[in-house]
């Protein structure tokens, strides 16, 4: 810029409005552009460092939770439902009493069976004495060979009755047996599906009560078929672990494992069932809850790793805003495998060390200058 002196001896002669414009003009041009200036401020942005560590990798799947026992309670003989000995909700044992039914028939019947055995082992007795005395005076002639054939005849009959007759009470004893219900498995009672005082028969469809085993418990889930092969290479390598998520917030409910691959895959659906056991003293989990089904079936050694949220999506892909020495952002193509719990595993376009943006993209253009905000690179 030139000094006002020797600005006043090359305007001398020209009008003073003109020369005022020409000095205004000279002093704007000599300023600091304002947007120039204001491009090169630093865009504050979170960073992260790649890094390389040992990366498991897991299969997460949708799955509905089921009792690992569920026992319909049946009775098995007719008759007046007389006591109900359970509470709905109560935990109960195996061989625990659950409902008495009216016994008297079944008694009586029983009683009967035995009348019988009884009359026809007298019988048995008595022709077995015939027989051994007629055996011996057909020794000597007296008796007919056609009535000691008789006679043997009776005997086995007799014989064969009495056997009848210990089946029989048998069977009534049974019977009996059966108007005392009780719990065939350790589970919990469900609701109370009949009253007492109704009268009951051994083909009701509905049962007395539902009993479910829920500790331990079940969980179905759906494994797509693409993911079927790393789940059994695990499962053949050892015990294979299953966590239960909340559908919710994803909190682990319960750490299992899985107990079966199912023997077929749905035509339909391209997936296959995957059965997974819990144990569950505290009733983390409930038959008809849905969760996820998250396994672990490999380690990626050594993978680099970003947090996820430094991931981009453009027009020709996934990329990152990777941050140079001279601390100028730049943008970088990146392949990723694994996304899980907030990482990201990037399987190209990145190198260990490097820094990428997690944080304020949305304000940044590559070659954009950036500086970190409060929160720091630390810990990410």
């Amino acid at each position: 810029m030139l000094p006002m002196d020797d600005i006043m001896a090359r305007t001398k002669g020209i009008p003073a409005a003109i020369t005022l414009i020409w000095i205004a003009s000279g002093l704007a041009l000599a300023a600091p552009h304002p947007a120039r200036a204001a491009s090169e401020q630093p865009v504050p942005v979170q960073l992260a460092t790649a890094e390389t560590r040992d990366v498991p990798v897991f299969v997460t799947s949708p799955g509905t939770v089921t009792a690992y026992n569920s026992v319909t309670v049946r009775t098995r003989v007719d008759g007046e439902l007389q006591h109900i000995l359970f509470k709905e909700g109560q935990d109960v044992a195996e061989g625990q009493l659950l409902a008495l039914i009216d016994p008297r028939t079944y008694e009586a019947a029983l009683q009967s069976a035995k009348a019988q055995l009884q009359q026809h082992e007298a019988t048995l007795s008595n022709a077995r004495l015939n027989l051994t005395r007629d055996t011996e005076l057909g020794k000597s002639d007296f008796v007919s060979v056609q009535t000691l054939d008789n006679e043997r005849a009776k005997v086995a009959e007799l014989e064969a009755q009495v056997a009848s007759d210990q089946a029989a009470i048998s069977r009534a004893a049974t019977e009996l047996s059966y108007t005392r219900i009780v719990s065939p498995l350790s589970g919990r009672a469900g609701l109370r599906l009949v009253d007492q005082g109704n009268i009951v028969h051994a083909g009701d469809a509905g049962g007395l009560v539902v009993i479910n085993q829920i500790d331990p418990i079940s969980v179905i889930s759906t494994l797509p078929e693409q993911s079927l092969p790393a789940v059994v290479k695990a499962m053949r390598a050892g015990a294979l672990q299953a966590q239960a998520l909340s559908r919710e917030d994803g909190r682990i409910l319960a750490t299992g494992t899985v107990s079966l691959i199912d023997n077929q895959i749905d035509p339909n659906s391209g997936t296959v069932k995957l059965k997974s056991d819990f144990a569950n003293a505290r009733d983390a989990l409930w038959p008809g809850q849905f969760v996820d089904i998250k396994v672990r079936v490999d380690v990626l050694p050594h993978a680099v790793t970003i947090p996820a949220s430094a991931l981009q999506r453009g027009p020709q892909g996934l990329f990152v805003f990777a941050v140079g020495p001279d601390d100028r952002a730049q943008t970088a193509p990146v392949s990723a495998g694994q996304i899980a719990d907030g990482t990201a595993v990037i399987e190209t376009g990145l190198a260990p060390g490097q820094r990428v943006i997690t944080g304020g993209q949305y304000r940044v253009r590559p070659g954009s200058l950036v500086t970190v905000s409060v929160s720091g690179e630390a810990g990410q």
